[in-house]
């Protein structure tokens, strides 16, 4: 199920979006990104996160909020390959990291089975304040996940901040959609 659901998202989040690395300077030349991202309360990490799909120069603020939708996803579906592998290869053997290991993937998987999907069908549909509440839920399932571990155990401290920073900037461009 997982699987299927990653490979949907991915089909709605171009590939190109993933591996594409324009020049930053070209930003400059696309108010429309510039705007948006200054909204955000993670500038650089919103023109990073648009500027690395080329689809963002040719689309409106809707299109904008759905290219960082994708990046929500991109970026769960990396933390769930973490927490499977390092459940797998047994890493942490201590029953409370692993506990929260679990509890983390049932986080990522509804952000990425539920929360993106709804979201992105919200923007479709123009639902634009359902789709505010999935962005919102997927950085608050983020934190949830860092909170789950003692201070310092979290194996997944770099991609939880990941999620949950891509998250905020998802929520404020849906702000910025609503508010147009």
């Amino acid at each position: 199920m997982i699987r299927s659901t990653i490979f949907c998202i991915l089909t709605l989040y171009p590939i190109s979006c993933i591996q594409a690395t324009p020049s930053i300077p070209n930003i400059l030349g696309n108010n429309l990104i510039d705007q948006t991202c200054k909204k955000t309360p993670y500038y650089d990490l919103c023109i990073q996160t648009l500027v690395s799909c080329p689809e963002s120069f040719h689309t409106d603020l809707e299109g904008l909020a759905k290219i960082t939708v994708g990046a929500i996803a991109q970026k769960a579906s990396a933390a769930l390959r973490r927490i499977e592998t390092i459940l797998t290869k047994k890493e942490h053997s201590k029953p409370a990291v692993r506990e929260a290991l679990n509890a983390c993937a049932s986080r990522y998987r509804a952000v990425v089975e539920q929360d993106v999907p709804e979201t992105l069908m919200s923007l479709r549909t123009g639902n634009y304040k359902f789709a505010s509440r999935g962005t919102n839920d997927a950085a608050t399932e983020a934190m949830s996940c860092e909170e789950d571990f003692a201070a310092g155990e979290s194996p997944l401290s770099d991609l939880n901040v990941a999620v949950h920073d891509v998250s905020v900037v998802a929520a404020a461009i849906v702000q910025a959609v609503i508010e147009s």
